[in-house]
């Protein structure tokens, strides 16, 4: 007996995070930076820590400074894998 899988809609399970936008220099792309606080394992000292990432932002309304909310989606090139959800107030 088959059954068939259904899917109602397209709503992505990623998870989304929160950046500021650090360079606009490429077409239709943001450098977003994550900062994040981490805790080392062993000695439990809290430490900042942040990331870069390739965000595809296809209106390009974005300037330096800017806070935005992204999330992971399928490879928009060589190595952009997230898109832009909307701009944080």
């Amino acid at each position: 007996m088959a059954t068939t899988k259904q899917t109602t809609g397209t709503v992505s399970k990623a998870p989304t995070m929160t950046g500021t936008v650090t360079s606009t220099k490429c077409e239709k792309t943001v450098t977003v930076e994550v900062k994040t606080l981490k805790v080392h394992p062993k000695y439990g000292k809290r430490y900042r820590s942040s990331k870069k990432y390739l965000v595809h932002a296809p209106e390009g309304t974005f300037s330096v400074g800017d806070t935005v909310s992204f999330r992971e989606c399928r490879p928009v090139s060589g190595r952009k894998r997230h898109v832009v959800v909307s701009k944080a107030e």
